[in-house]
């Protein structure tokens, strides 16, 4: 599909990935990395509004906006909705998870009526079901762990194991002190869930019991004394009880979840929604971007402005991999323009524009801010289609110039089936005869410029940076 490719070609990735480094949760930062593009213009307003909000929440507000506790719990309401039981771990996050969602719907509550009107309406549908929090903490310590006050039951058998243990601890000290030369060490140890000491296999005689294991070198049985086997047996079974009483504990908690799992797997949508916007925010102060405003709606004319427009993934270089200081470009378009040609020298940042144009249009697109003076402002485009760099491909037999005639074709048929399109080509027409590659440019960026919303191309053709004296729709 040209789009993906077109995402490929401009290292929208790479872009998504550095996005990721700026979420707060785990959970957040999966959906950076995988981010999906809106489909419509209010959809990308609604996530602009959004990043807008969280960025002017963090500026003005003196409490941290904050995501602590929410974790990704996706896997186990599934398996909670499946009628699984959930693990200690998995119910201590999702409490959590809980408790931090209705810290963050508190903290946008204390805030004056109609502040934060789109992110306070998110989290308004979120249900924090506080009484399923307060039963999991009760049930369980911060490790997951099922503690007594679970269930008197549970008390009950805890107490006994305790009981026996001592008893077998007592009985087996006694050993050792009475049997210390038929020790290889004065310890009580464990093999498996049996008590055993070691003994030395030269005077195993003295201690009659259960070997359950040997020392590798042969000179150490370790051994379960006769005298707590009964005992050991006791233990053994109260062991098991505590694990079907736990059990039935978390089989009770995990019924409580499925019993609301739709409104928790929401709960988890919309904190990953925020959680999102407030990647989006925080990479967009990193950037020291502003947010873009659109084109009004349905219009043919394009105006795009980006002063001093820094491409992103070099910013990124610049200031985390020592790369070299980021040199800004100035991008006016204005009516009637509908193809824009760039010309210059080899290595003079005519393929980096190209990638920084489109990376800004996928930016906005994606309710990102975007790295240049305010104000920005561009068209919204529904496509976003590139032909930029090498496409030879050995195992298809296409030459440098066969792969790009392909893609380019691709890129005429998407732009057919949608004019708000923003088509970006990179030495448009080289790689075959100039004379050949200059008449097909020329006949494709006409075909662009009746066809598409706006058209750029880098090219070496002096005939192309003749167009605009002939169309007003060109422009150099």
């Amino acid at each position: 599909m040209i789009e993906k490719e077109t995402l490929e070609l401009l290292e929208w990735p790479r872009l998504c990935q550095h996005l990721a480094t700026f979420a707060a949760t785990k959970l957040g930062a999966i959906a950076a990395r995988n981010l999906t593009l809106p489909i419509t213009r209010s959809q990308s307003l609604d996530t602009l509004a959004q990043t807008v909000e969280v960025h002017r929440f963090e500026s003005e507000v003196e409490e941290p906006w904050t995501l602590n506790g929410i974790t990704d719990i996706g896997d186990a309401l599934e398996r909670a909705r499946l009628g699984g039981v959930l693990s200690g771990e998995e119910l201590i996050n999702l409490a959590t998870t809980l408790s931090g969602m209705r810290r963050l719907r508190r903290l946008l509550e204390a805030q004056d009526e109609g502040e934060y009107p789109v992110i306070t309406d998110l989290i308004t549908t979120v249900r924090t079901y506080p009484e399923l929090e307060k039963a999991i903490h009760h049930c369980l310590d911060d490790g997951g762990d099922v503690t007594e006050r679970a269930s008197p039951k549970l008390t009950e058998i805890r107490q006994s194991i305790r009981a026996y243990r001592s008893q077998i601890n007592q009985t087996l000290q006694r050993l050792l002190q009475s049997r210390s030369a038929a020790m290889q060490e004065l310890v009580i140890t464990q093999r498996g869930d049996r008590f055993v000491v070691p003994v030395k296999v030269t005077h195993k005689e003295q201690v009659l019991g259960i070997v359950h294991d040997m020392s590798s070198s042969g000179a150490t049985l370790y051994v379960e004394p006769k005298s707590i086997t009964e005992t050991g047996n006791r233990l053994r079974q109260q062991y098991r009880r505590e694990q079907v009483e736990v059990e039935a504990i978390l089989r009770e908690l995990s019924e409580k979840v499925q019993a609301v799992v739709d409104d928790l797997e929401h709960l988890l949508a919309i904190a990953t929604t925020l959680d999102l916007a407030t990647a989006r925010a925080r990479y967009g102060r990193w950037l020291e971007g502003y947010p873009p405003t659109f084109c009004e709606a349905g219009s043919v004319e394009i105006e795009m402005t980006l002063r001093q427009l820094r491409h992103p993934l070099l910013v990124w270089q610049e200031k985390h991999e020592e790369g070299a200081s980021v040199v800004p470009i100035d991008v006016k378009i204005a009516p009637p323009t509908r193809v824009v040609a760039i010309t210059g020298p080899n290595t003079g940042g005519k393929t980096a524009t190209l990638k920084a144009i489109g990376l800004a249009a996928l930016m906005a697109k994606a309710g990102l801010f975007i790295p240049a003076y305010s104000p920005v402002t561009l068209p919204w485009f529904e496509r976003i289609l590139a032909d930029i760099g090498d496409e030879q491909s050995l195992q298809q037999s296409l030459s440098t110039f066969s792969g790009h005639i392909r893609r380019i074709s691709r890129i005429v048929d998407a732009v057919a089936d949608c004019p708000n399109s923003l088509v970006l080509l990179d030495e448009v027409g080289a790689g075959t005869d100039p004379t050949e590659g200059s008449a097909l440019a020329i006949a494709l960026l006409k075909h662009l410029a009746e066809n598409s919303l706006l058209s750029v191309a880098t090219t070496h053709f002096g005939e192309l940076k003749a167009l605009k004296y002939d169309d007003e729709r060109f422009e150099n």
